[in-house]
């Protein structure tokens, strides 16, 4: 046997392919696939590391782990995103951004997502296994989704999550999870890692750092839920530790979260990645100084079960292991599971062997998945307001304005952590093909910027009939060309070249048109160029205006942090004048894109805007927030934004003005938000006839906002979140406690409820029914009850059922306990269920213990919460005894 074993590692050895690894699988067991169980992987995989040399083995505990070639094991990389599509991996389906499938409220639909975007994975990993790219965000472990919970408004990495309610984001990231998985009990499709555990909603600035010393009720109640359901339920195979400490250990060594809470109480078999340099930060001299060095900080991170390091520190436990700080049996068992899961995945059989294995590079960013994804952006859309039925707009509209700065940006339909869309639709586009085939005339002016003190994209508008573009196969504009016309110049190709020009390694595009300013004077633009990580190949561009050439720059893409691309140029008056851009991308499309910016005259994009809208018969104005202003710890530090998070909460007020010029016009006005977090749009919500939040909706979310706008679609979205009418309605950002909190603690009075949407079609709820009006700690409640369409237009409802339970310093105001989103026609009735569980029903006392507990509750269903409701049931009923839940 050790003969045989030997062989077939030369073999591997030799060959050094992904092919030649499948005879580990051979030698380590010949049990059929599908009766290999989690203990046979790791049976396999500890056979494996047996091995291993230390080095070897710490060679493993990275992101991107080493080839070791005398076992026949290649390299891979672990880090790989799909928070809402297969992210930063070239073209690929993109999906409303997470908290926009929060507000579809519905599971199956989630699900769904998280299918094809897992079959998109396998689709891009067997082309990339085939090129022989082992590289960063082509593996099959994502690290998605993000369950933290969106506890203040102001964070700006809160589009991530499924918002603010415990319940709704555990159900949503189960369906997320599964989705990802697949069904196979014997391995998994893709992996999915529940992130950030735990306790991690911001500031971003403090995040490397902050100590968050949570009550024990509301880590019990509000932060570990959705987490606990991941694992328990959703069986998610990996977690990613947070960046923040919590009750001063920091999270990716905290033996509370990681011992005690996840595998001993929560029964977790998985691994735990690190956040990308927390573990780093344990030591830094900007983190929290809680170990001297890597070798200390390493060591800890792995005793707690840290199996995997994004970031450099685990090349100390080498070194650790040499100064005794930690055992080479806890090294073997963070590979141990490591290699468990690279097994459960089906990396060492032979291609081809399983049915996920099989999945071609074709079934990638396919027309079916599109549809999903045009379907979710329908359902995600929330209808806040409608006075007196303005939407949808009428058929008899012969002109329409269309005005706001995200009307014509590519960027507000990605979101962050995004993949590319092949064919996105922005806002603009997608009303200008819905409402032209309706008669309809459609106008177009910018309006505004986002914020007065930055750029953004310069609009088809002011290119006068568009631009001609030519697209080579090459790097300097030479050979054949793809002739196409391009309305304006903001293109995201990371790893990926333009349709136009296939699978070219480099390319080139020469654009030409006539540029009319929209003021006289000195005009300021900025080239902005994709940002890429890791970077590779080199970017070239020429800019020429009346065949002056006024900016230009080559540079390799990893230097281009360190370039300013801001130039500007002056103009006598607002005549057209000649334009051309050259751009050229060569060694590789990994960090190709490039969009033209400009900061042109306030007043002038006002004044134009205005001028429309005069001519219209209906203004649509598209404003709101975008990835450049809220994400990830970002570079913005502007009034109302520092550091990728918000300081207020209010619509930019050169958003408004323009909103306000615009009004004054008399014309009805729409007005459509993109944002991936709650914008308190005061005025709007009382002077605009309609509103709608559009979130970051994907690669066709122009074309769902116009399926609302015209009433093709019947919109049923809900708010995931509270909208609060400011910043003073909130505690301090810093505070984590859950006092004043989202609408299970907030006391005041909202802009918009967490649960609420409108629609075009009215409900009622009848004939609620309980299983029973005495119920026994400990067990379920059964709940029914009827909803009636009482109008002429079939909709969707999102059926939602709140506990409200006797009033204590620790419970919560009401809470949401089940929800279902169902289609009834015009006139129909639907009949809806709930089995609501002991845990749905339990309480969280000072001290984190969670139990049923005896009382008066009350329990209503509607659509939206009590007060929100237009038409709901409720029914009174009592708990008797106390029953103690596990944590």
């Amino acid at each position: 046997m050790l003969m045989i074993k030997t062989a077939c590692t030369l073999l591997a050895a030799s060959l050094f392919s992904f092919t030649a690894t499948s005879c580990l699988a051979q030698n380590a067991s010949s049990m059929p696939l599908d009766q290999q169980s989690r203990q046979s992987y790791e049976k396999r995989a500890a056979e494996l590391v047996s091995r291993m040399t230390l080095e070897e083995k710490v060679s493993q505990m990275k992101n991107h782990a080493a080839a070791i070639p005398r076992l026949g094991i290649p390299e891979y990389d672990w880090w790989s995103e799909a928070l809402h599509g297969v992210a930063r991996a070239g073209y690929a389906t993109v999906f409303p951004q997470a908290i926009g499938m929060a507000a579809t409220w519905d599971t199956g639909l989630v699900h769904q997502e998280a299918d094809i975007i897992s079959t998109e994975a396998r689709a891009k990993f067997a082309q990339a296994q085939a090129a022989g790219n082992h590289s960063i965000f082509h593996g099959l472990d994502f690290w998605s989704p993000n369950i933290n919970i969106f506890r203040d408004p102001r964070w700006g990495r809160g589009q991530e999550t499924y918002g603010e309610d415990p319940y709704l984001t555990g159900r949503l990231g189960i369906a997320f999870i599964t989705g990802l998985q697949g069904n196979d009990p014997s391995m998994f499709k893709t992996i999915a890692t529940a992130k950030h555990y735990a306790v991690h909603s911001g500031p971003e600035s403090t995040r490397h750092k902050v100590n968050i010393d949570p009550s024990p009720h509301d880590l019990e109640d509000t932060y570990l839920p959705a987490f606990r359901a991941a694992i328990t339920e959703g069986k998610s195979d990996s977690i990613m530790c947070a960046y923040n400490s919590v009750n001063g250990q920091p999270a990716c060594a905290n033996t509370m979260l990681l011992v005690d809470t996840l595998r001993r109480d929560w029964g977790f078999k998985g691994y735990v990645v690190s956040d990308c340099d927390a573990v780093d930060d344990m030591y830094s001299a900007v983190g929290h100084h809680f170990s001297p060095d890597a070798a200390h900080a390493s060591a800890l991170a792995v005793k707690a079960g840290t199996d995997l390091d994004c970031g450099t520190a685990y090349s100390g436990l080498i070194d650790a292991v040499h100064q005794k700080l930690i055992s080479e049996a806890d090294i073997d068992r963070a590979v141990t599971r490591l290699f468990a899961a690279r097994y459960a995945l089906g990396l060492f059989d032979k291609p081809g062997a399983t049915a996920y294995s099989r999945i071609a590079p074709a079934q990638n960013d396919t027309e079916a998945d599109s549809a999903v994804s045009l379907k979710a952006a329908q359902e995600s859309i929330v209808l806040l307001r409608n006075q007196n039925h303005t939407l949808p707009l009428s058929h008899s509209i012969k002109t329409l304005a269309v005005i706001g700065p995200n009307a014509e940006d590519s960027r507000v339909l990605e979101g962050n952590y995004n993949g590319v869309p092949s064919h996105p639709v922005t806002p603009l586009a997608g009303i200008q093909k819905t409402f032209s085939a309706m008669g309809t005339k459609v106008l177009y002016e910018q309006g505004s910027p986002r914020v007065s003190e930055l750029p953004l994209v310069v609009p088809s508008s002011a290119f006068v009939g568009g631009l001609k573009a030519e697209y080579f196969k090459t790097g300097d504009l030479t050979g054949a060309s793809s002739a196409q016309q391009d309305s304006h110049i903001d293109f995201d190709w990371n790893q990926a070249a333009p349709l136009s020009v296939g699978d070219a390694h480099d390319f080139s595009v020469r654009w030409r048109g006539q540029f009319q300013p929209v003021a006289a004077g000195t005009q300021t633009f900025r080239v902005q160029l994709q940002q890429c990580f890791p970077c590779a190949g080199t970017t070239s561009y020429k800019i020429f205006f009346d065949g002056k050439q006024v900016a230009a720059l080559s540079s390799p893409d990893n230097d281009l942090r360190k370039q300013k691309f801001s130039f500007t140029v002056p103009f006598a008056n607002t005549n057209p004048v000649r334009f051309r851009m050259e751009y050229s991308h060569t060694g590789g499309t990994l960090g190709a894109g490039v969009t033209l910016k400009w900061q042109p005259s306030v007043e002038a994009l006002r004044a134009r805007a205005v001028d429309i809208a005069k001519q219209a018969d209906a203004v649509i104005a598209v404003v709101g927030l975008s990835p450049d202003l809220e994400g990830e710890e970002m570079p913005v530090h502007i009034p109302g934004f520092s550091g990728g998070d918000r300081t207020d909460i209010n619509l930019p007020a050169v958003q408004r003005q323009l909103l306000e010029a615009v009004a004054s016009t008399g014309k009805p006005l729409i007005v459509v938000l993109t944002s991936g977090s709650a914008v308190a749009v005061d005025w709007t919500a009382t002077h605009a006839e309609a509103l709608l939040e559009a979130w970051y909706p994907g690669e066709n979310g122009g074309t769902a906002i116009a399926d609302v706008l015209s009433g093709k679609v019947n919109p049923a979205g809900r708010l995931p979140v509270t909208v609060y009418q400011s910043v003073d309605q909130l505690p301090a950002f810093e505070d984590y406690s859950m006092k004043g909190r989202t609408y299970r603690y907030f006391t005041q009075k909202p802009l918009y409820s967490f649960g609420y949407g409108l629609s075009y079609s009215t409900f009622t709820y009848q004939n609620l029914h309980l299983s029973t009006v005495s119920l026994p700690a400990g067990q379920g409640l059964h709940v029914d009850f009827d909803v009636e369409n009482t109008s002429s237009v079939p909709g969707d409802e999102v059926a939602q059922l709140y506990l409200t339970p006797p009033s204590s310093p620790t419970n919560p105001l009401r809470k949401l306990v089940g929800f279902k989103r169902i289609s009834i026609g015009a006139h129909q009735t639907q009949h809806v269920s709930f089995d609501v569980s002991p845990r749905s029903l339990s309480m969280v006392n000072e001290k984190g213990n969670r139990a049923v507990l005896p009382g008066s509750y009350t329990l209503f269903a509607g659509g939206a919460q009590p007060a929100d409701a237009s038409m709901g049931a409720t029914q009174m009923f009592e708990i008797t005894g106390t029953q103690m839940l596990p944590r």
